[in-house]
């Protein structure tokens, strides 16, 4: 009985000694030099919790503002699983902006784009974003999106007076998805279409969690989602090529490339690539946008300058009897406008804006960074009180007489920087300008409840419905 005893004993402590030592190397992470300070906080689950509370959309996270305190602009920690670097410096961001290609992500994010996505690879990034630019950079915006955009606009919000009120977001992610799916795959037949659609609803906002894909979970949810995603997608294509019947831009230039034998990605990486595609566009853009209307209506001085720039937009179209529908030279001439939008994108661009996997160990003054952790990398830099006055204010009058066609600079990254700077920067500023000029030709008023958080993603918990009607002046 005693040896029995001993043995259990000795097989106890055996545990408890590994456990020890498992928690000790989980806090005590190895390194070639000296890691940034911070805390590692639990095994597996590291400070996840802390790191996702909810927290003003238009502060920096109270988790983030508080280790800075303690730690400085750089400190480590463990998110999701992974260990991670986080940093507010606006020097270090850039630099591992300009020499990292990898995009930082926890594995659920991973997964959900699939393992071979073109995000990782860098020639098979730079093929994307080449082939991106074709459908969002400037010169196709002026050709292929603006009066498509503006045509889905106006039906919608012309709907939302009719009824008296529509929701800002869902409204948003509903324009996206039917300009892009008609300019990447071409018609669509009613049940692929559908299908589509509904397959969004698996998507809720568990993007940043934990990489668990066991049945009940969202990650779960999420992986089955794009699975059937990518299905009808790569069917639709299949079908549309044996029948002849004509695709969309996206695929007639891949399928063009092809024939002229031109290296080209394969069908499986295209259908990924747009599923990425669409993923993003729809889970930033109409959150984004329902901020910024959120943040117009809580400024009536910004209404107010907004209504008459846009007014006189329509006037000087009525007066040279041109056509009402947008040209990219009204677009460009909305000011005021443009002013808004990057101060919206700056105010609430409190999450991390350089995502990166670092590829090779980085030295930053007396600290060494591992290669194999995740960046994230804030960019603090836009509630500078040195480069803006009064940083936390909504004052879109800061933008006056600066280069509102700059997206990126070294007190600016809403859109990141680097070879990962967002593709579709562009393509975001004409949605938002376009939807802003059509809503300011009506009376609207956003609901007073509605309230702007993040939780990593940007939320709204009270929804983004806003009452709109029908101006006689917007005739």
């Amino acid at each position: 009985m005693v040896d029995l005893y001993e043995f259990w004993a000795v097989i106890v402590s055996l545990i408890v000694v590994k456990l020890c030592h498992s928690i000790y190397q989980w806090r005590n992470p190895k390194s070639n030099g000296e890691l940034p300070p911070g805390s590692m906080g639990y095994p597996i689950i590291g400070e996840t919790f802390e790191f996702m509370k909810p927290h003003d959309a238009i502060q920096l996270p109270t988790f983030v503002k508080e280790k800075v305190l303690r730690h400085g602009p750089v400190f480590r920690t463990s998110l999701f699983g992974g260990k991670v670097i986080i940093s507010t410096d606006i020097g270090l961001n850039m630099e591992i902006a300009k020499t990292n290609h990898i995009p930082g992500m926890p594995k659920s994010l991973a997964r959900l784009f699939g393992a071979n996505n073109l995000f990782v690879n860098k020639d098979t990034h730079k093929h994307a974003r080449s082939l991106t630019n074709q459908f969002l950079g400037s010169q196709a915006l002026k050709l292929r999106m603006l009066q498509d955009i503006d045509f889905l606009v106006r039906t919608h919000l012309k709907e939302g007076a009719r009824k008296g009120s529509l929701d800002i977001k869902e409204t948003t992610s509903k324009i996206i998805i039917e300009c892009l799916a008609k300019k990447v795959m071409g018609e669509m037949e009613p049940d692929a279409a559908k299908e589509l659609t509904l397959c969004w609803t698996f998507f809720p906002r568990e993007w940043f969690g934990f990489a668990w894909n066991i049945p009940g979970t969202g990650v779960y949810r999420m992986v089955k989602a794009r699975n059937r995603m990518m299905k009808v997608l790569k069917e639709t294509v299949l079908k549309k090529r044996a029948s002849g019947e004509e695709l969309g831009d996206f695929f007639k230039t891949i399928f063009g490339d092809t024939e002229r034998g031109v290296k080209t990605i394969s069908l499986e990486s295209a259908t990924e690539y747009i599923f990425t595609l669409f993923l993003l566009a729809n889970e930033t853009t109409p959150a984004v946008l329902a901020a910024t209307i959120k943040l117009i209506s809580d400024h009536p001085k910004v209404m107010q300058e907004l209504q008459r720039e846009h007014e006189g937009i329509v006037r000087d179209k009525i007066e040279k009897n041109e056509k009402a529908d947008l040209t990219w030279e009204d677009y460009k001439s909305m000011t005021f406008t443009q002013m808004v939008i990057n101060e919206s994108l700056r105010i609430t661009s409190t999450v991390p804006t350089v995502l990166r996997i670092i590829d090779h160990e980085f030295q930053f003054g007396e600290y060494t960074i591992p290669a194999g952790w995740i960046f994230m990398g804030y960019p603090y830099v836009h509630f500078n009180a040195e480069k803006y006055d009064d940083p936390l204010a909504f004052n879109p009058w800061r933008w006056k007489g600066k280069d509102l066609s700059a997206i990126v600079s070294r007190t600016y990254i809403p859109f990141g920087s680097g070879s990962r700077l967002c593709v579709g920067a562009e393509f975001v500023k004409l949605k938002m300008a376009i939807f802003i000029h059509h809503l300011s030709r009506y009376r609207w008023s956003m609901k007073t409840e509605t309230t702007l958080l993040r939780r990593f993603v940007l939320i709204l918990p009270r929804g983004s419905d806003v009452q709109i009607l029908e101006d006689t002046k917007a005739k």
